[in-house]
């Protein structure tokens, strides 16, 4: 793993750590199109259920570009439903 992948995660967990009160996103998912999208939709789901109010908060959050994370599991099955809050 290369040292600055390692700064963020130990970043993230020290701010999270010193400043409770502050949200830092859960999850790295700045290289989505790039992830197998059958790992991606576990990791988007596992983010949704557990740090984001919707589809459009995820996206904010992680500044993603929803349309492309939809086509990108759309191509392998994968759908949003609001709903459930979750990719099927």
């Amino acid at each position: 793993m290369e040292n600055s992948f390692w700064r963020t995660i130990l970043a993230k967990v020290a701010l999270r750590t010193e400043h409770p009160q502050i949200t830092v996103p859960a999850m790295d998912l700045s290289k989505y199109l790039k992830m197998d999208p059958h790992l991606l939709v576990g990791l988007v789901n596992t983010e949704l259920r557990n740090h984001s109010d919707s589809l459009e908060d995820l996206v904010k959050t992680h500044d993603l570009s929803e349309a492309r994370l939809l086509k990108k599991l759309s191509e392998a099955g994968y759908e949003y439903r609001p709903e459930q809050k979750q990719f099927r």
